[in-house]
């Protein structure tokens, strides 16, 4: 009985004045600002943000801040070098993760075109100036996080594919050079009759702890008129994270205030990052309903101890 009570808005505790950016907050104008990627850039907290026009394109922008409460937000857009080749693939981009290692941060992306969603990847030092690496999926593949070390010396990601053979689970796979990716396998299916029963997938980057790594994930079901996302998380093996050691039963996050239940796409609750303070607090920077940026707050030892509970 215990057990039945540990449930969501227990570990993860919603910021008392959310949301904490909205369209007014850009300094053009715009339909919304949800799903930014989140990272600690020097001292300070930086988002990058989906900024979505009203012509349905979405743009990156970055936002910084001292506290991780109140943002300053860039009054240009983030520049995406591209070709008329990659122009092909990339009628909207959005939803970065940020993924720092080797003196750069890697920026993996969703690029979609009429023909589907590959998944695309960038480097910054400064998020000044942006270096393009190249496609690093076919269509159709969404929600690509890097972790922040190698793993048995190569690169590795989770991964979302969705085409008509996988509905929607999450996949790991490794390289030798972030470009080329192989070795895949299957990590985390999607459960019958559950939070997550329709699709699933990473939402932020990997968080290393010494019980393995710390996945938290978004997962989708669907009811009679609408579908309904919801934040999970799981663990896995540090030396083989297609190894999973633990999966929450019950969501840590799910659409309860208005501003997740009201929206372009209602009742979403989406993530795309997240930042580790050294206390072990987590801030989680979630999008609500496709429309504002949140932010609710857990810690690496709830959320391992939610990984295990019934």
């Amino acid at each position: 009985m215990e057990k039945s009570r540990f449930l969501e808005n227990e570990v993860v505790r919603r910021y008392d004045k959310n949301p904490i950016l909205t369209a007014e907050d850009i300094p053009i104008p715009c339909n919304s600002v949800f799903n930014p990627g989140a990272i600690k850039y020097g001292n300070q907290y930086l988002l990058l943000l989906r900024v979505e026009d009203h012509d349905r394109i979405s743009h990156f922008r970055v936002a910084t801040s001292d506290d991780g409460i109140h943002f300053e937000i860039a009054r240009e857009a983030l520049e995406l070098p591209g070709t008329p080749e990659t122009a092909r693939y990339e009628i909207n981009v959005y939803d970065a993760r940020l993924t720092f290692f080797d003196g750069w941060y890697y920026l993996t992306t969703c690029c979609e075109w009429a023909g589907g969603c590959r998944a695309g990847l960038f480097r910054t030092r400064d998020f000044v100036i942006v270096e393009r690496l190249g496609f690093i999926s076919e269509t159709e593949q969404r929600n690509v996080t890097l972790f922040p070390e190698k793993i048995n010396n190569l690169y590795c990601r989770l991964d979302r594919p969705l085409n008509q053979y996988d509905q929607g689970n999450m996949w790991l796979s490794y390289s030798p050079d972030l470009l080329y990716w192989g070795k895949s396998s299957l990590v985390l299916e999607t459960r019958f009759h559950s939070w997550d029963e329709n699709k699933l997938g990473p939402a932020c980057v990997p968080i290393k702890t010494d019980q393995g790594w710390l996945v938290i994930y978004h997962g989708q079901r669907n009811n009679a008129s609408t579908c309904i996302y919801k934040l999970g998380v799981c663990l896995l093996d540090l030396k083989d994270p297609s190894r999973v050691l633990a999966r929450s039963k019950h969501s840590i996050l799910g659409p309860k205030e208005w501003y997740e239940r009201t929206g372009d796409v209602p009742n979403v609750v989406f993530c795309s990052g997240a930042i580790v303070e050294p206390d072990g607090e987590i801030k989680i920077y979630y999008g609500a309903c496709d429309q504002v940026v949140c932010l609710a707050t857990t810690t690496v030892d709830e959320l391992l101890q939610f990984c295990f509970a019934g």
